[in-house]
């Protein structure tokens, strides 16, 4: 792999990673309500998950979907009404300063990484990185494992970007209604976020 392609694939990373979709949505919004030490494991999930999702891929996991069609369906269900249970939640939930012992908690590491698996906009990445970037031979291998290195390396900070963007914004939020609106408006957009899905 030339420094040419690492470059471009770097790029590619970056400007997928660092666009909204799912994971940042659901970051921003976890910045704004737990802050940025609460949302370490969310991010971590997020970013092993998908190269995890990135090393099945290349080692052949799209030849199950060319095998059982069916299983894109599946996924898609399950992706959409996770989402739709994860906006609900972002939508109830109640300002850091008012929520008592029984307030939400931050997505959990495991909670994050497993939900790449159904993230339409990851599986895209995914998919994108390895049929565009990986070369189709005998020794593709090591550079797979270069591949991932690098997108978990570039995704990283995108991730915190995202987080320390929602901190930011509940400092500027500061009275119950407006956390409530912000929390409205994450849930929006993140049911938003299935249209892809639902018009491909």
């Amino acid at each position: 792999m030339t420094p040419e392609l690492l470059l471009a694939f770097a790029g590619y990373a970056f400007a997928t990673s660092i666009t909204p979709g799912p994971n940042n949505v659901m970051l921003l919004a976890s910045g704004a309500n737990f802050g940025l030490d609460r949302s370490l494991p969310h991010m971590a999930g997020i970013n092993l998950g998908f190269g995890a999702m990135v090393l099945a891929i290349g080692l052949g996991a799209e030849a199950l979907f060319a095998a059982f069609p069916a299983l894109d369906i599946v996924l898609r269900l399950a992706g959409g009404g996770y989402l739709l249970w994860l906006a609900w939640r972002i939508a109830n939930a109640a300002p850091p300063e008012t929520a008592g012992r029984s307030a939400p908690r931050p997505l959990s590491f495991l909670g994050a990484a497993a939900f790449q698996w159904v993230n339409p906009k990851a599986w895209l990445m995914a998919m994108g990185a390895v049929t565009a970037y990986l070369p189709a031979t005998a020794e593709g291998w090591p550079w797979l494992a270069v591949l991932v290195a690098l997108f978990m390396l570039v995704n990283a900070p995108c991730l915190a970007v995202w987080t320390v963007a929602g901190t930011a914004v509940s400092r500027l939020l500061g009275r119950s209604i407006r956390f409530r609106i912000f929390n409205l408006a994450m849930a929006l957009l993140l049911c938003l976020s299935l249209l892809p899905m639902v018009l491909e």
